[in-house]
């Protein structure tokens, strides 16, 4: 990445009608009740439209989804699958690793999965939920310039923009991470203005980002994926990003925690090199706190 690569991206949502286990669920049931027509939400829960049923199936947007194919995916039950041009097709990629929309609870927003590993808290909680909790460690955002290191779906910069972040500034580094964002309906917020998504490493790109912020969200992968993430190196880095007393939260986890590992004291102590007064906090699993002045 060099300055003149350092320029924020235009996310853009398609919206594909989407089909998942609840909704082709309500499908069926309209069947065996000989419906001709049935309101279905075709975006995860946030909206509904009126669809037709016919003989062969049903007719989504003006696509006919067959009934053989319902069947196919109807015990498939964590999976999304989009319609287009009269195929459905799961929400998922091959590449160097395997990334994968995966359902979650009908009327929450979805998970991310990478190598079947979940980028999401989903046990016992939702993933907007789990933002909401990080978030509240950080206290009022009203008109503060946000930093999220790490978008993935974007959840944590929604959040932000929610509870009155005046500006937020996000990276991701993976294309395919983004390509998928953009067909989650619960990633739509994205698109907002005051929502700046940058493609490129965290890690090089805030040395180039000439402007401080007031809050850090840093939320990034398990260590054991992205070690880097987790450095002295980088904690330097958004320090020298943040002004004066500025805050900080960083999802840690806890992995390895049954074998006694608790990588926490190694981030904590590394934070506090850097510059931060910083305490752990259990329930969401972040280290979090301030930039000492």
């Amino acid at each position: 990445m060099t300055k003149d690569s350092l320029r924020p991206i235009r996310f853009h949502w398609v919206n594909k009608p989407l089909l998942c286990y609840p909704v082709v669920l309500e499908i069926f049931k309209a069947r065996e009740r000989k419906a001709n027509s049935i309101e279905l939400s075709l975006d995860l829960g946030l909206s509904k439209e009126l669809c037709k049923l016919t003989s062969e199936g049903v007719e989504v947007r003006r696509e006919l989804v067959k009934w053989d194919r319902l069947e196919e995916i109807a015990d498939r039950k964590r999976d999304i699958y989009y319609v287009e041009d009269g195929e459905v097709l799961p929400i998922q990629i091959v590449d160097k690793h395997f990334y994968k929309l995966v359902f979650v609870k009908w009327l929450h927003p979805p998970t991310l999965e990478i190598d079947g590993i979940h980028m999401h808290r989903i046990k016992d909680v939702t993933p907007e939920i789990d933002a909401q909790m990080k978030m509240s460690l950080l206290g009022s955002l009203k008109c503060c310039k946000i930093l999220d290191t790490c978008m993935g779906l974007g959840y944590t910069a929604i959040e932000s923009l929610k509870k009155g972040a005046c500006r937020i500034v996000t990276f991701e580094l993976d294309e395919n991470v983004l390509r998928i964002a953009a067909l989650n309906p619960w990633s739509k917020l994205l698109c907002d203005e005051k929502i700046e998504v940058y493609h490129g490493d965290i890690i090089e790109g805030i040395e180039e980002y000439l402007e401080y912020f007031d809050i850090v969200i840093h939320d990034p992968p398990r260590i054991s994926i992205a070690g880097e993430l987790y450095s002295l190196e980088l904690y330097v880095k958004l320090a020298r990003a943040l002004k004066p007393n500025g805050r900080i939260v960083h999802y840690v986890g806890q992995p390895g925690i049954h074998t006694g590992k608790k990588i926490w004291r190694g981030v904590m102590e590394r934070m506090r090199q850097a510059g931060f007064l910083v305490d752990y906090n259990r329930a969401t699993r972040c280290v979090y706190g301030k930039k000492i002045k």
